[in-house]
């Protein structure tokens, strides 16, 4: 392991000197794809090195211990050496972590799909409620939330809504949002006071540009049609709304929010991009066997993953068994509580599939 980090330093070292070379500097394309790596490398070396400053610290104290010396000096050495000794065991995991393959879409915007699923009105209210949840997420990382097609119940749900997260690091959380999510509690339709239990479907897939996807223009069918719904004086007197049909899967985008029929378009082919891209990633998934697969990560939408209980303030992550009671708090954005554990998981998993191969 430590034989590649040096490697990661030398060419930390050398990135270092390239990026301030002025003629680097003056090719921007070059200087920027030069800092990336030196940018990505650079949490690995400085870990590193501080591994390294802890493990020639140790070493000093065992000399000086072997030297005549008072009690009190003697007994402050011996104290730095356990810290130093303690130090170097949490640095060789976080290094470990660090050394993990990137997931090459964690940097990467993300469009989230959420479906009310069992429940009717019930289900699209919750739908309404994770969506007002993920958008006050995002307003807290300073990420931006756009709405891409929306499809409104008859009280001021969701039967179905899509919308993009843009920001760094958005796909790296987010991911692990992905499955049924669960509400128990009293629909605000039920006059008798019976609790109902409704789920909704989440999507989380990574925003794909035209390099990551092979579509071709001629596989897809594109419809207009006229938007139905709130949307002012252009709904209903327009051909704006647009239907995109990729022929070869079948996959079906529509998209009416936006008043420009080429906006909706527009919008439209990003989540097209979007889906088949997971399609291209669940079938490279399939192939990797199950002992290496993170099964916290797994992004499968047909599991179920938290349920939200409102009668005792509960959220509960069915994948780590966490249980917190401040539902209130996670409705309202401060999801950063499950996302941590659930990383944490993850990176273990990874960890212990790795090493014991």
């Amino acid at each position: 392991m430590f034989e590649r980090i040096e490697e990661l330093e030398r060419k930390h070292i050398d990135l270092g000197d390239r990026v301030n070379d002025p003629d680097c500097i003056a090719d921007q394309a070059l200087w920027r794809k030069l800092m990336k790596e030196y940018s990505a490398l650079t949490p690995i070396v400085e870990k590193y090195r501080e591994y390294k400053k802890a493990k020639t610290d140790v070493e000093q104290a065992l000399e000086m211990l072997n030297e005549p010396l008072d009690d009190d000096f003697r007994q402050m050495v011996k104290e730095e050496l356990n810290e130093n000794k303690a130090k170097i065991i949490g640095l060789e995991k976080e290094i470990k972590v660090l050394l993990l393959p990137k997931d090459p879409n964690d940097e990467k915007n993300v469009i989230m799909e959420i479906r009310g699923g069992t429940g009717g009105e019930e289900a699209a209210l919750f739908a309404a409620d994770l969506f007002r949840m993920y958008s006050r997420y995002a307003e807290g990382k300073r990420w931006k939330t756009e709405i891409m097609s929306a499809n409104e119940s008859d009280i001021g749900g969701f039967k179905e809504v899509s919308f993009m997260i843009s920001g760094h690091g958005a796909y790296s959380r987010l991911k692990y949002e992905s499955g049924v999510h669960r509400v128990q509690r009293v629909p605000a339709t039920e006059s008798s006071g019976r609790i109902h239990t409704s789920a909704v479907t989440v999507a989380v897939l990574p925003e794909a540009e035209a390099v990551d996807v092979n579509l071709d223009m001629n596989d897809i069918r594109i419809d207009v049609f006229r938007a139905s719904g709130n949307g002012g004086q252009c709904v209903n007197t327009t051909d704006s709304a647009v239907r995109i049909t990729h022929i070869p899967t079948g996959l079906v985008v529509s998209c009416q929010d936006e008043k420009s029929q080429l906006k909706n378009k527009e919008k439209g082919l990003k989540v097209l991009l979007a889906r088949l891209y997971e399609l291209e990633q669940a079938k490279h998934d399939s192939e990797i066997s199950a002992e290496r697969r993170s099964q916290v990560g797994s992004g499968d939408r047909s599991e179920r993953i938290r349920t939200y209980n409102f009668p005792q303030g509960r959220v509960t992550d069915h994948r780590i068994n966490l249980t917190i009671y401040k539902l209130d708090a996670v409705l309202n954005g401060e999801l950063d509580e499950i996302i941590d554990p659930l990383i944490t998981t993850d990176q273990a998993e990874k960890l212990k599939g790795q090493y014991d191969e």
